[in-house]
């Protein structure tokens, strides 16, 4: 069983910027995933950008040159940067970690509010 818990959600105006951040504990696989989707109310939720304990990296084409997703594999823990926030990103985000390339359970936090006024 793995545990997530996320910090740094809030609210900030358009323009400003954010960092989120997720520490994982538990029984954790060493090679795996952590990443981060979010979640406005009457859509789906989407994956916002993803990073692998090797480091690589994808991110979703409307975050692409605003967040940077990093980790510090030491402490389990990953960030999202997110600069240059718009209304549109507004949602609950949700830390997610899975195993990489062996199939296994997504493990999700609870969820942090971010919320943009324009």
């Amino acid at each position: 069983q793995v545990q997530l818990v996320e910090s740094g959600g809030g609210l900030v105006q358009a323009g400003g910027s954010l960092r989120l951040s997720c520490a994982a504990s538990g029984s954790i696989f060493s090679s795996n995933t952590m990443g981060w989707y979010r979640q406005a109310p009457g859509k789906q939720r989407e994956l916002v950008a993803h990073i692998t304990s090797g480091g690589s990296t994808i991110y979703a084409n409307s975050v692409k040159g605003r967040f940077t997703i990093s980790r510090d594999n030491a402490k389990n823990t990953v960030y999202l940067q997110m600069n240059s926030l718009k209304s549109e990103d507004t949602a609950v985000y949700y830390c997610n970690l899975k195993r990489t390339w062996v199939l296994g359970p997504d493990y999700w936090g609870q969820g942090t509010q971010v919320t943009v006024s324009a």
